[in-house]
């Protein structure tokens, strides 16, 4: 028998747009050298491996948040305890939602999602950094 999947990806994305604040890429190159932000690299290992980082990203795959974010959690990790400004990204901008609003829903805050992902700002000449196995 199929599944009868009732809300799918782009209802889910939708319902995370519209409480997530966005950071157009530009705004993020000025708050990318901002002690008080925090960037969070979604992706998997492997697209940060063949693609780099945004200066400064702490990469924390997908799969991981909420047990990393969680300071119950024995996996929590002290990146995600801080007085700062989270902003979540992945590839395309579609995890980051995603993210962005579990991670609201959990209580971390402020958090916001980088507009069009690393491709948007690979393609506007953001600085990546590379990175090696």
């Amino acid at each position: 028998m199929a599944q009868n999947i009732t809300k799918g990806v782009k209802a889910l994305l939708a319902e995370a747009n519209a409480k997530v604040a966005t950071l157009s890429v530009e705004e993020a190159k000025e708050k990318a050298l901002d002690p008080d932000y925090v960037f969070v690299d979604l992706r998997d290992i492997r697209e940060v491996q063949r693609s780099g980082l945004i200066p400064g990203a702490f990469s924390c795959p997908r799969g991981m948040l909420e047990f990393w974010i969680d300071p119950d959690s024995p996996y929590h990790k002290p990146v995600f305890n801080q007085d700062k400004t989270y902003v979540f990204y992945c590839a395309s901008a579609w995890r980051s939602a995603l993210s962005a609003s579990i991670a609201m829903e959990m209580g971390l805050a402020p958090v916001m999602h980088l507009e069009g992902g690393f491709t948007a700002w690979e393609k506007a000449g953001g600085a990546i950094v590379p990175q090696t196995a």
